[in-house]
């Protein structure tokens, strides 16, 4: 097995439909929520975390559904072409719903279909990379979900001025585009065949890693877990932030998580590149303290500081300060992030590549329940401080900075 640049970037479409997606979930459905529907802030962290409820139950046993799957077009693809579709048809019918009840039903679809071929869509990373490039092929793969979180948040914020639909319809159009191009030019490697009685299996799997001695798997996972209640919970009241602490429009808190996500796609490649060379944990580590003192500036500074205007770029416009804060945030996200997944699949083998990649989403899915809840609730019960939620994440960065410092596995293996 060799590693494909052009391969791998192919591959990234498939993520890039999944980032497009939910970055434009969770930019506009809590606006939906609030403005059209009048739901107070802890309901709608409750709601922010029903796709999660369902990838939690869908998304680890499809990806070990996936690892004894066996097909003509692979075993991996069967899940993209029925998931993508029904998602991208149910997100473009979200903002016409007039009544709860229909939103609830476009939102629940939606929810269903993407947690049924998220998982199989990222474990086609490691099926067809070897080891010493996973953390690089992530980069790529990650770029890729950059340049769809770009433009679902810089074009999606200018959209929703124009309309609220629009950057739904956006979104669908660009996840069926996705699903095509990863359909035509992708082509799974067919020497994966169990040859043993013993079948991948998610919670056998669950079992030996938590009984594991050295606990490095059940370390990372737990890592995992403890870090993404940090950047969930902010991401999902971002925009509400954004327009009740610092008084921008919708529209001007979508186009702040864009400077992010700009920032997050230029280092998405050398944070691969520098997780492969300095050490994928040492990479980790380093992203979460940085990201741990953005969370702390946001929180600290006062609103009218945090709005000053440093710059004027190209395409992101105006670069206040808080802009700034969130470039530095995206570039430690980016250590973070492309360095994870690659030191779960390693501490593996390929067979159970998918009940791996199925595990990394059972924490990171876990994560995403809890950490727009206790936002939620710490909102409502601070008299709708929305500047608390950047209270929070720090918190949440240092118990997976001490998870992180006792793993001892996961780097580059011997391919």
């Amino acid at each position: 097995m060799k590693f494909s640049f052009s391969k791998t970037f192919l591959l990234g479409f498939g993520f890039f439909g999944v980032s497009v997606i939910w970055m434009v979930y969770n930019a506009f459905v809590p606006l939906f929520l609030a403005n059209r529907f009048h739901i107070e802030p802890w309901l709608i962290g409750l709601f922010m975390t029903f796709d999660n409820i369902a990838a939690l139950f869908i998304q680890p046993p499809v990806g070990a559904w996936s690892d004894r799957l066996r097909t003509p077009i692979g075993r991996r693809m069967p899940f993209i072409l029925i998931g993508a579709p029904i998602g991208a048809i149910a997100f473009g019918f979200i903002p016409l719903a007039a009544v709860l009840p229909l939103f609830v039903a476009c939102t629940s679809t939606l929810l269903l279909s993407m947690a049924f071929w998220r998982t199989p869509v990222v474990a086609l990373m490691p099926d067809i990379t070897p080891s010493a490039y996973r953390s690089q092929a992530n980069g790529i793969i990650n770029f890729m979900g950059g340049v769809g979180a770009i433009i679902a948040t810089l074009g999606g914020g200018a959209l929703y001025k124009l309309n609220p639909a629009y950057p739904f319809w956006m979104g669908s159009i660009l996840v069926i585009v996705a699903t095509l191009l990863l359909f035509l030019f992708i082509r799974e490697p067919r020497e994966y065949e169990i040859t043993s009685s013993e079948r991948p299996a998610l919670f056998r799997s669950l079992k030996e890693v938590v009984k594991d001695p050295d606990k490095s798997a059940f370390r990372i996972l737990l890592a995992i877990f403890f870090w993404f209640v940090a950047y969930n919970a902010i991401e999902a009241f971002f925009t509400l932030y954004a327009q009740n602490h610092l008084g921008l429009p919708g529209g001007d808190g979508a186009r702040l998580l864009g400077q992010l996500s700009l920032i997050f796609v230029l280092f998405a490649l050398p944070a691969g590149y520098i997780g492969g060379s300095w050490g994928r944990r040492r990479t980790i580590i380093t992203g979460i303290l940085l990201l741990s003192a953005c969370m702390l500036l946001m929180f600290l500074l006062p609103a009218p500081t945090l709005l000053i205007q440093v710059t004027r770029l190209p395409v992101l416009g105006v670069v206040p300060i808080i802009g700034v804060i969130l470039m530095i945030a995206g570039a430690s996200w980016a250590l973070i992030n492309v360095n994870s997944l690659p030191m779960v699949v390693d501490m593996t083998d390929n067979l159970r590549v998918g009940t791996y990649t199925g595990l990394y989403y059972l924490f990171s899915t876990l994560a995403a329940i809890v950490g727009p809840n206790i936002n939620g609730w710490i909102i409502q019960l601070t008299g709708k401080d929305y500047n608390r939620v950047m209270l929070v994440g720090p918190i949440f960065m240092f118990i997976a900075l001490l998870m992180m410092i006792g793993v001892r596995r996961g780097e580059v293996q011997g391919d």
